[in-house]
């Protein structure tokens, strides 16, 4: 207990203990917002919030008087690696920015004027049709891509589809929004392969989207130009738009070349969700954003793109200084720097693979082609 002044201490300590003439406390059950606390999206989730909750526990259960090392292999940062340093010229570009003095200040939501142009001319030169800067908006990082794209399509009785095995925080921030989600499979022995078929079984007319993720995470599989293009042909036919989840665009060493899902945005209309931090290796600068791939402009038409411009306007935003220097990073970072990270890659996927094949217990069903690998553990050790 805190300590009390003399005059009147122990009548306050009653107080506090609810023992006195003063009002006792009320037990937890009995306050309004506990109800509306337990009964709410994040209590209900636990550890199935993110992939953090889980490796928190974990690593807390860990013995700290044990002496032998912890090997981090849940670890998915490596930018904590001197091997995985970011690109000079992107270290260059964000000292410079910040030494301006003009990028102190609070941007505008969806982001500034000369990033947006930036990044909607680079993500063109993949794309058979040009991004404006309207089609443009600036988010901290892919987290809060999924958040936006998530809320804005959360509507009472709608659901959405997600892969299976997925990323986690789709499944996280549906429950927040009390969006149903469906799933369809991924076929492991077609190398992680959208099950199509099954797409129309589990949409209904409330479905308003599916997720993609590609190169994919966890599986490392990198889907083929006829593949998405039957996804893009699904999705048309069930009124769907496609979140493409391309964070890990370009960070592929397989056979497949990495191929934009907004090359078919003239089929369907996508939302692509992208960042800095994978491929340039820097995830603590929260720098993401949600590319409008449709120039059919359905999106606008239905305010799907007025409605994610005014969720920013009540959110978060990237920092200035980061969008201040974005052109500079996307400009000036060279081939070879994306070259030398993709070995890097390749090499560490190719020892990591090699090895789990000699472990009875551990099967990787599918070689990855791309950053992400999936493991399944059974059979006898």
């Amino acid at each position: 207990m805190a300590t009390l002044h003399q005059n009147g201490g122990a009548r306050a300590a009653e107080d506090v203990n609810g023992n006195g003439n003063g009002h006792a406390a009320a037990p937890a059950a009995e306050w309004q917002f506990a109800r509306a606390v337990k009964d709410g999206a994040l209590a209900a989730a636990g550890d199935r919030m993110s992939i953090r909750a889980v490796r928190f526990k974990i690593s807390a259960s860990v013995d700290a008087r044990d002496p032998r090392p912890v090997l981090p292999l849940a670890h998915g940062d490596p930018s904590t690696f001197p091997a995985f340093r970011t690109a000079a010229e992107a270290e260059a570009a964000v000292a410079a920015a910040l030494r301006t003095g003009k990028l102190n200040c609070y941007p505008a939501g969806v982001g500034l004027p000369d990033a947006r142009r930036a990044l909607a001319k680079h993500l063109s030169s993949d794309l058979p049709y040009e991004l404006s800067s309207d089609d443009i908006f600036l988010t901290a990082g892919g987290t809060q891509a999924i958040e936006v794209v998530i809320s804005v399509l959360a509507q009472p009785g709608t659901n959405i589809l997600l892969p299976r095995p997925g990323y986690p925080n789709y499944e996280a921030r549906a429950a927040l929004n009390n969006l149903e989600v469906r799933h369809f499979d991924l076929i492991p022995e077609r190398g992680w392969e959208i099950d199509i078929d099954s797409l129309e079984s589990i949409a209904d007319k409330n479905t308003t989207a599916m997720v993609i993720i590609n190169p994919n995470n966890p599986c490392g599989s990198v889907y083929t130009r006829e593949h998405l293009a039957k996804v893009a042909e699904v999705a048309r036919k069930l009124g769907i738009l496609v979140i493409a989840d391309e964070v890990y665009g370009n960070l592929v060493f397989g056979d497949s070349p990495f191929i934009p899902m907004g090359v078919f945005g003239h089929i369907a209309p996508v939302l692509t969700i992208g960042s800095l931090s994978k491929r340039w290796i820097v995830p603590g600068w929260r720098l993401g954003w949600v590319a409008a791939c449709d120039p059919k402009k359905i999106l606008q038409e239905t305010k799907i793109l007025t409605s994610i411009t005014n969720f920013l306007n009540v959110s978060t935003d990237p920092a200035t200084f980061i969008q201040g220097a974005l052109p500079q990073i996307l400009e000036n970072t060279k081939e070879e720097f994306f070259k030398r990270i993709i070995g890097l890659l390749e090499e560490t996927s190719e020892i990591c693979y090699r090895e789990i094949k000699d472990i009875k217990c551990i099967t990787c069903p599918h070689k990855p082609e791309g950053e992400a690998e999936f493991i399944s553990f059974g059979g006898d050790p």
